[in-house]
């Protein structure tokens, strides 16, 4: 199907497919924000779709800045005027982490710097074009071990998915949820940790009879539990799986937090435009 990915792939899911089980969606990331977020061109309800699970869910980010800077505390970071957060471009992940590590530490004047691939980031971060950035543990590890091993930089923060879910190598750094200061950002937190929680789902259209969701949903559980499915997601993706079985992940699903204000300061923070004040 050309350009069969993103929205058109899920509306074609939602309302097109035949619901006889044959067809199983793989949504990506963006899957669930796009509906939540009201943005253009979503056409389908979150919570009609039949959920079978997802292999990864669980999800770890740092925020670091290069050493040379000499930001080795929560004070000086603060105290630094202007710095370059770096990131892939407006909406990714990691932009979107950056924009919110940067406004619960309340950074002053942060600028972001978009446009770079992710290996380029840390090369960027070496050279001195960008400051700082946010970036998932385990892949700065596989990407760069000089991260860890060499001191060229410093671990600030970190945001844990679910809460606790801590890196054995940054268990003594704060996790972000510490620098909430009211109800609004603790909400933010959280609609944050659902969307990533959520990971990328397999999923069914609606109305597919339930002998046969039970079927694939019994297979789900059963690859789930295979030590030589554990093998092989590890091997693919130098990380163990963290998967979300079925149940759990309709009840993820249907437990995303909506509150409208706390929609419109996330579409904000994944905007391009200033953080807002808090």
């Amino acid at each position: 199907m050309p350009g069969g990915g993103g929205r058109k792939s899920d509306k074609y899911i939602y309302r097109t497919t035949r619901p006889d089980g044959l067809t199983i969606g793989a949504p990506g990331s963006s899957f669930v924000p796009l509906a939540v977020l009201g943005e253009p061109g979503v056409q389908y309800d979150l919570e009609k779709f039949i959920y079978l699970g997802s292999s990864a869910s669980l999800n770890r980010a740092v925020f670091l800045t290069r050493s040379e800077l000499g930001l080795t505390n929560l004070e000086k970071l603060r105290g630094a005027l202007g710095i370059r957060v770096g990131a892939q471009s407006v909406g990714h992940d990691v932009y979107i982490k950056g924009r919110l590590f940067a406004w619960l530490l309340d950074l002053k004047q942060p600028k972001f710097v978009v446009g770079y691939a992710s290996p380029e980031l840390n090369l960027a971060l070496h050279r001195g074009e960008v400051d700082a950035r946010s970036g998932h543990p385990e892949t700065l590890l596989a990407q760069d071990p000089q991260f860890f091993d060499k001191g060229l930089t410093h671990f600030h923060a970190t945001l844990d998915i679910p809460k606790g879910n801590k890196h054995p190598r940054l268990a003594s750094l704060p996790d972000l949820d510490n620098f909430a200061k009211n109800d609004r950002d603790e909400k933010l937190l959280a609609l944050f940790r659902a969307f990533r929680i959520a990971g990328h789902p397999f999923l069914l259209p609606p109305r597919v009879p339930e002998e046969r969701v039970e079927i694939l949903r019994e297979a789900m559980r059963n690859i789930f539990r295979d030590p030589e499915f554990h093998r092989e997601f590890k091997k693919l993706t130098t990380e163990d799986p963290t998967p979300l079985f079925p149940e759990e992940h309709e009840k993820v699903m249907k437990g995303i937090p909506k509150h409208p204000e706390v929609i419109e300061l996330f579409k904000t923070l994944a905007g391009a435009g200033p953080l807002p004040s808090r």
